[in-house]
């Protein structure tokens, strides 16, 4: 199971944890350090999951979630070094589906995320005429199967979760911590070759996959 996964938490050190840690699993990890830009990433990124501090600057997790569950059902498993009953059960009567509290194991969290993702049936990603489907691993272009390797599979579900961002070749190898540690920056080069095969009507002249001169790709087409 792949997922876009917002990781809202000002402690930089326990955020970065955090995000290795999805990337590991094969997860999408953005991650934000207030509130304020939690709203606006879920609003702009519609990502699968957030996993939300309750301690946040600007906006705190507890409005975060109020704000989220008046307009949206994305899941949310909240952090908080609050551990009292009251604390657990004002999170859960706010709108998160799940509650861990500080400090935690990397591995129990992940296990939980995967958990409420399980629960939640987190759905297809779409973008410039792609399908995108983390569920089930599967990936279509205007409605024709395409196949991808898992290395692909990742970077295209990076890139369809946010169309028109363009992204470095470094963020783009990121994505496939995990699944090929072998990798280098060049041979992302190599999967985006291989993925404008797939994709692109003439591969040799891209609509979708776009290179951006001294930066790196972006997919161009936006959402639906």
């Amino acid at each position: 199971m792949c997922a876009h996964v917002l990781v809202a938490e000002d402690d930089e050190m326990q955020a970065e944890l955090i995000r290795r840690s999805l990337l590991a699993e094969g997860h999408i990890a953005t991650v934000v350090h207030d509130g304020a830009a939690a709203l606006d990433a879920v609003r702009r990124l519609r990502p699968d999951l957030v996993v939300l501090d309750l301690m946040l600057p600007v906006v705190d997790g507890l409005g975060v979630c109020r704000a989220l569950r008046r307009a949206d059902d994305i899941p949310v498993l909240m952090l908080t070094a609050r551990s009292t009953e009251d604390d657990v059960l004002l999170g859960l009567e706010v709108g998160a589906d799940d509650y861990m509290t500080k400090p935690y194991s990397p591995r129990e969290l992940m296990a939980r995320i995967r958990t409420v993702l399980r629960r939640s049936g987190h759905g297809p990603v779409r973008a410039a005429g792609l399908c995108v489907d983390p569920v089930r691993h599967e990936v279509r272009c205007e409605g024709e199967p395409v196949e991808c390797t898992p290395a692909e599979f990742a970077i295209l579900l990076a890139m369809t979760a946010e169309p028109e961002r363009v992204f470095s070749r470094r963020q783009l190898l990121e994505c496939t911590r995990g699944i090929d540690r072998a990798s280098t920056e060049r041979a992302v080069d190599v999967h985006i070759m291989n993925l404008r095969r797939k994709i692109e009507a003439d591969p040799r002249k891209p609509v979708r996959l776009l290179t951006v001169f001294g930066v790196g790709y972006k997919l161009s087409g936006g959402r639906g």
